[in-house]
């Protein structure tokens, strides 16, 4: 994480920009501590806007889901970074609570992950609050969202995942294998109770992580 001296953080707008700018440049997603997140948030004048994940990861404070959002947040924050709609208009930020548990209790945040937007020249409405019980929090809907905050067009672009696909074949090559090994004898196929139980742990399967919830954590 980039560090400066207290003395020259926020002196004036234009070095705070450049300091979050070469920290972007860095990694695309600014953690935060408190003294961070009043220096380059709370403090004005801004020319810029910041959309900040307010997270807890920490096992301990066994947010569930916090790890996944953090990934998707991660996917948008890198599709910004490196599309050619690219400005110093919109940074992308994080506070976990262990790292600024003062901004959590400045901002009444008991629930994680929750993530916020700060225009440049107003406090944050109602709306600037992410709804993610009812949208969720796929990169997609954050997209979205920052759109419609920010009139910052995100065009979402996901690194490849290869573990399904690996996943498949395996399962495929111990399908084929046991068809090998009881070639003499397929009577089974016929069953339905082997292709009942079969749909259900497909259906299982294609569900896996749909079901999650806001955590509530104790600080």
């Amino acid at each position: 994480m980039s560090s400066f001296p207290s003395s020259i953080v926020g002196t004036n707008l234009g070095e705070r920009v450049q300091q979050l700018t070469d920290m972007t440049m860095k990694k695309s997603i600014i953690r935060f501590n408190g003294n961070k997140f009043r220096d380059f948030v709370k403090a004005t004048p801004r020319n810029y806007s910041v959309v900040v994940m307010f997270t807890a990861m920490a096992a301990q404070r066994q947010c569930a889901i916090c790890r996944h959002a953090h990934d998707e947040f991660q996917i948008v924050a890198n599709s910004f970074r490196y599309s050619q709609m690219y400005s110093n208009k919109l940074f992308f930020a994080l506070v976990d609570f262990d790292e600024g548990p003062d901004v959590f209790q400045m901002l009444r945040l008991n629930t994680a992950p929750v993530f916020m937007h700060f225009p440049p020249k107003s406090k944050p409405k109602q709306s600037d609050t992410m709804d993610i019980q009812r949208v969720g929090f796929a990169a997609e809907a954050i997209a979205k969202w920052l759109g419609e905050r920010t009139d910052v067009q995100i065009r979402v672009f996901r690194p490849p995942n290869y573990s399904g696909t690996a996943a498949l074949i395996t399962l495929f090559g111990l399908v084929a294998g046991f068809l090998y090994l009881r070639r003499n004898n397929l009577d089974f196929l016929y069953n339905k109770n082997i292709w009942g139980i079969g749909a259900v742990v497909g259906c299982v399967y294609a569900s896996d992580g749909s079901y999650k919830s806001l955590n509530t954590f104790n600080p």
